[in-house]
């Protein structure tokens, strides 16, 4: 790279990732802040341990982060869920590590391998994969990659990890504020409200016609500004205002969540910086053009190509999107039908969270979130990503000999 493009470069790579994190991750901790404080959070926990049992609690977190990430963003579904593992962990539903990972290895399988996710839908896309296989195929990948990479994982990698609950998490129950403990209804209601919202945009965008007003509206409420801006409003009527809770309480909470969120946003931003530089520098296109001639299966190949993008420039939509612009001229003189392409879309998916390291936004999020160091995040996070990315690739390849 010529020395006078590495400064616009920097500052590409910190907007763009920045423009959509720093927004979400604000907003996301102020509304988790919030739900923390009043209880409701405690309250959706008590519930699933109730219902599961505290030695079954990090199987219901991974199934909670896999059916409620459908519609969202990994970042967007990290920020609304994670206060729920640090309830579970408060209501003593096991380790920070062990429930931690299993919700995320919820939401990493989910982002991965189904639609209507926005990265395997993109591809899906793109590839004319057929999506009813498209769900068949990926819930096929889904399932083992889910149970190996958390629960599993999760509980073998805690005997030799240990964190301690991260202080902004930590809050006593004589600390709850308003005069009432919030109903699960009402706690979950606000949980689902911006999925509901995104959802509605994923789905019913799909029925409407392009470009149309409704569609226009749709995209706008269904944007995760939106929807959690709205989750936001929402929590601090419900949870404050209507419990008793003043207008200044209730500032005061969201000035506090801020605070360790500043630290998230300013080390994703750098992780930005990092992946651009790689971007910028052809370092991911040149090593496609290189794999392209190998001759391997294509279903392999698919899963190579988009690992070694991820590798190096981190994001997993971007790798997918990469990977696929790398595979399809291949495809061409293939003849694949629907079902073969939805095979080659899964392991695109697998390749995609595979390896996650220092340039990938997800890895500081689980790193700061759980309050990890980075070794610890190397063999928690980072291991538990490559187990399920593996695992759904392995599937997509058994799958795509019978089709």
């Amino acid at each position: 790279m010529s020395p006078e493009t590495i400064a616009g470069t920097i500052q590409k790579g910190m907007g763009g990732t920045l423009g959509f994190v720093a927004v979400v991750v604000a907003l996301g901790a102020m509304f988790g802040k919030v739900m923390e404080e009043t209880g409701a959070l405690d309250q959706i926990a008590h519930t699933l341990l109730n219902k599961f049992g505290k030695e079954n609690a990090n199987w219901a977190l991974t199934f909670t982060g896999f059916i409620c990430a459908l519609p969202l963003f990994f970042d967007v579904a990290v920020v609304l869920l994670i206060g729920i593992a640090f309830a579970v962990v408060r209501r003593g539903g096991g380790s920070v590590i062990k429930i931690g990972i299993a919700l995320l290895a919820g939401i990493a399988t989910c982002q991965a391998f189904l639609i209507p996710a926005p990265g395997p839908i993109l591809v899906a896309s793109q590839l004319h994969a057929d999506f009813g296989y498209m769900i068949f195929i990926g819930l096929l990948a889904s399932i083992p990659a889910m149970i190996l990479g958390g629960p599993i994982w999760g509980s073998l990698i805690a005997k030799s990890v240990h964190v301690e609950l991260p202080e902004h998490a930590q809050l006593d129950d004589n600390e709850r504020e308003g005069h009432s403990t919030p109903t699960f209804s009402l706690a979950i209601a606000l949980i689902l409200l911006p999925l509901f919202m995104i959802g509605l945009n994923t789905i019913g965008g799909r029925f409407v016609e392009p470009n149309s007003d409704l569609h226009h509206w749709l995209e706008f409420i269904g944007h995760p500004f939106t929807a959690i801006t709205v989750a936001c409003l929402a929590a601090f009527y419900m949870l404050g205002v209507r419990r008793g809770v003043s207008n200044e309480r209730v500032m005061e909470i969201c000035t506090a969540a801020i605070q360790p969120a500043g630290v998230i946003i300013l080390v994703t931003g750098a992780g930005g910086v990092f992946k651009q530089v790689l971007i910028d520098s052809g370092v991911g296109a040149a090593l496609g053009n290189m794999l392209a001639g190998s001759g391997l299966p294509i279903v392999v190949l698919a899963f190579i190509l988009a690992a070694a993008v991820r590798v190096i420039q981190g994001s997993a939509t971007v790798a997918m999107l990469t990977a696929c612009g790398l595979i399809l001229p291949m495809l061409e003189p293939l003849g694949l039908n629907g079902a073969q392409l939805a095979a080659v879309t899964i392991a695109i998916g697998g390749g995609s969270i595979v390896f996650s390291h220092v340039n990938d936004s997800g890895f500081w999020l689980a790193n700061r979130f759980l309050g990890l160091s980075e070794i610890q995040t190397l063999k928690t996070w980072t291991v538990m990503e490559t187990i399920i990315g593996t695992t759904g690739a392995i599937v997509a390849l058994i799958v795509s000999f019978f089709l």
